[in-house]
């Protein structure tokens, strides 16, 4: 068989692909030259060892594979609402946080402020200055939301009276937990903590969590993949866009509510839960965090792996946890997130990333799943490309595919899953997170939304501990 000449390489149109080179890629788009861009960088300096160790190693790529495998069979149900005191043992005093750990005296303005809301929303201060004056005394304990099998978004203060979600793992049997959802603008979470704040704070404790927990164990374990994977179908991403989520939560759990209500005598506490989660496109969020937590904390433990099993950020720091280290934390400075802002609010208004929502992302969601809602950009800013675009880079640091997780918009392919810290120091490429901003000043509340980076040196500090454990 006749082979073309060499000729026949130059005989068609060129295509270029340029890895990291935009002089070169800007040159050939002046000259109308189809040109496909890769975001390409070289590994830093220092890692080429840690690399080689770490892919040397035959078992590597098994225990990859196992974790990845644990993390995309779990099932997380909804099964309980319940009072933190109860589920996590919270007493009074005993607060948690999002993010890594975290001391007072590194704490952020909206972390002070949610503190100072949850000390006056469990009796421990009549004012927010006695708050205050009785947290630098010591009156609080603190410690990680993700210590206690637990994630908060935003600040993440749990307090012992909060209700929180029961997640378990019908797969591996593991159990998550998160607070309910209070909406947007000055809430908790963001800092805020004035009186419409502890008053919205005590009607949850008094109606929704009680409402919630007799419509939960009235239906029965709700799975939540189930609602997720259609929400993604309806314009989703679960993190910065929960509007069908939320929908088809209520839809799931509304006749429970108004059974369960009637039959406990309280049918207009029902109503009230139903207005209230009507009305916060973001209700499902908390709900979509806990099924995240089941799902990566199935796959931590696995020797060898370099698998991302948790993303947060505590307002000052952003941490990551890898599968094959243990509980061990590696963290660098939280950035500010690039998005549009509220009324009159700018830039300088912004406190540094924070809470621990970005397990969505960690689980294949929120910033890795933008494509699936286009929306999105109207919110974080950018435009739709933008948004797609974003996705098709994930894709590059994961190692897998959700089989339930799928993009119409990109033919059903499922989201990418599996954030593994040796393609991130490999080629450069760092997970995109689609947050809430929330205002530098205890007490401001919500100021924006839009788009996240962690810093690059924590994937470098955590390859290097692979190495070191292999």
């Amino acid at each position: 068989m006749s082979r073309p000449p060499l000729g026949g390489l130059l005989s068609g149109e060129p295509r270029v692909i340029a890895a990291g080179v935009d002089v070169l890629a800007d040159a050939l788009a002046q000259q109308a030259v189809p040109v496909d861009r890769v975001d390409w960088r070289p590994p830093p300096p220092g890692t080429e060892d840690a690399l080689a160790t770490v892919l040397g190693d035959p078992a590597h790529a098994e225990a990859d594979a196992r974790a990845t495998g644990r993390m995309l069979t779990a099932r997380p149900h909804l099964v309980d609402v319940r009072p933190a005191h109860e589920v996590l043992g919270l007493r009074p005093g005993d607060f948690l946080h999002a993010g890594p750990p975290l001391d007072l005296d590194r704490a952020s303005g909206p972390m002070r402020g949610a503190l100072i809301g949850a000390m006056l929303l469990e009796g421990l201060a009549e004012t927010p200055e006695e708050a205050e004056k009785a947290l630098a005394r010591g009156a609080a304990t603190l410690e990680p939301c993700h210590h206690h099998g637990a994630v908060g978004p935003m600040a993440g203060v749990v307090s012992p009276s909060m209700w929180m979600l029961v997640v378990e793992d019908a797969e591996h049997g593991g159990t998550a937990y998160c607070s309910l959802n209070e909406g947007l603008g000055k809430v908790l979470r963001y800092g805020a903590y004035g009186p419409e704040v502890i008053e919205r704070l005590g009607w949850m404790g008094a109606v929704l969590g009680p409402a919630l927990a007799g419509a939960v164990r009235r239906h029965g374990p709700l799975d939540l993949t189930a609602v997720m994977a259609q929400a993604l179908q309806m314009g989703d991403e679960l993190h910065n866009r929960n509007r069908a989520a939320t929908s088809l939560l209520l839809r799931e759990l509304a006749a429970d509510l108004v059974e369960a209500g009637t039959e406990a005598g309280t049918a207009g506490g029902a109503a009230q839960a139903l207005r209230f989660a009507a009305g916060n496109d973001h209700f499902f969020l908390n709900f979509a965090m806990a099924a995240a937590k089941c799902a990566t904390d199935a796959a931590r433990g696995v020797p060898g792996s370099g698998l991302v099993v948790a993303m947060a950020r505590n307002g000052t720091d952003f941490g990551i946890q890898v599968s094959g280290t243990g509980d061990r934390w590696f963290t660098g400075p939280a950035g500010v997130p690039d998005g549009l802002y509220l009324g009159s609010y700018g830039p300088g208004d912004a406190n540094p990333d924070i809470g621990d929502s970005a397990i969505t992302e960690t689980a294949g969601m929120g910033g890795f799943a933008l494509a699936a809602a286009p929306a999105i950009v109207r919110f974080v800013g950018g435009e739709v490309p933008d948004a797609i675009a974003a996705t098709r880079r994930m894709y590059e640091i994961t190692m897998a595919e959700h089989p339930a997780l799928q993009i119409p918009l990109l033919g059903f392919r499922g989201t990418p899953v599996g954030i593994d810290v040796t393609r991130v120091v490999r080629t450069g490429i760092l997970p995109v997170i689609d947050t809430g901003i929330a205002g530098r000043e205890a007490g401001t509340g919500q100021v924006g939304a839009g788009l996240v980076e962690p810093p690059g040196g924590i994937f470098t500090d955590a390859l290097h501990a692979l190495a070191e454990n292999g």
